[in-house]
């Protein structure tokens, strides 16, 4: 692994674009060093911006990331910061079950709605 990567190796490796990038800098969420106009990420940039779209596929606010990565200190066992994430991790669960339920709900009243306007189309045949 490199020393530092370019903004353009970061949005390859992991298929975003550079203005997502640049977002996440603009939110203060990465501090990359400059040489002139090239932004260079360190390998601790890298693993940060893979945490950041990990949070987001699982759901979590810019804003929770950012909290939770920046908990982050190595000479310690972590367990604030993990006990945050478990505790995001649920909320988001919650909310997902909730949706779930209320998709569930919607469908079973589609499925009656058909029926009725189906039931209507073959008594008047």
């Amino acid at each position: 692994m490199s020393d530092t990567f370019t903004i353009s190796d970061l949005a390859r490796e992991f298929d975003i674009t550079t203005r997502t990038i640049r977002f996440y800098e603009d939110k203060g969420l990465l501090s990359p060093a400059r040489k002139g106009q090239t932004r260079l990420y360190t390998p601790a940039d890298r693993v940060k911006l893979k945490l950041i779209l990990r949070g987001k596929r699982l759901g979590l606010s810019l804003e929770d990331s950012g909290e939770i990565i920046g908990m982050y200190n190595p000479g310690s066992d972590n367990a604030s910061q993990l006990t945050r994430l478990i505790g995001k991790i649920q909320e988001r669960r919650q909310a997902l079950e909730a949706q779930k339920r209320d998709i569930d709900i919607m469908l079973a009243e589609l499925d009656e709605a058909e029926q009725r306007c189906q039931q209507s189309l073959n008594s008047k045949q």
